[in-house]
């Protein structure tokens, strides 16, 4: 008889043990879109924009950087050398950095619409803990300006949710879409 319960006891336990299992992971994959609008600018001397893109939580750490775009292919790694003039992204991740960041870092791109998406199991937001956090994306361009648009969201999204900011120079249309 002993025996006998000791086998209906095992998958209880093994039930139990999967629960507290998927209670402690996220609940769900969920999916983060960017879109970024590099503007065509009229200019005399024109230069692609470096730029940066990363989460920083509430207390402006960084939580996660998604891209780093610039000029990857300079002889002598000299394009790394401007990286420090993404300026809040230098000062709150930047200098830490080995560059090329895996997976993040890239050649700088074209005018037009660029698009980033990410899953939360894998890539720079997976394990990204709930909370309030803010979508940084900093551009400077040679010869240029420099400018900083920001989007405060929630993750994990409990409901499909999207923000939307609208640089003036540098920058253009910004926008976030995040998918449950």
């Amino acid at each position: 008889m002993k025996h006998r319960n000791a086998a209906l006891l095992k998958p209880t336990i093994l039930a139990l043990a999967m629960a507290a299992l998927f209670a402690s992971a996220p609940a769900g994959a969920a999916d983060m879109n960017v879109r970024i609008e590099i503007p065509t600018l009229n200019v005399a001397e024109y230069h692609r924009p470096y730029l940066a893109a990363w989460i920083e939580r509430a207390d402006q750490s960084v939580a996660a950087n998604l891209a780093v775009w610039y000029d990857v292919k300079k002889k002598d790694k000299e394009g790394e050398k401007w990286l420090k003039d993404i300026r809040q992204w230098w000062r709150r991740s930047g200098r830490e950095q080995q560059m090329p960041i895996d997976g993040v870092s890239g050649a700088t791109r074209p005018a037009g619409e660029q698009k980033l998406n990410f899953g939360s199991s894998k890539g720079p937001i997976a394990g990204l803990a709930p909370g309030d956090y803010v979508l940084m994306v900093e551009a400077a361009r040679e010869v240029g300006g420099r400018e900083l648009v920001k989007l405060p969201f929630q993750w994990p999204p409990k409901a499909a949710q999207s923000a939307k900011a609208q640089g003036s120079s540098e920058l253009g249309a910004v926008s976030l879409e995040l998918k449950p």
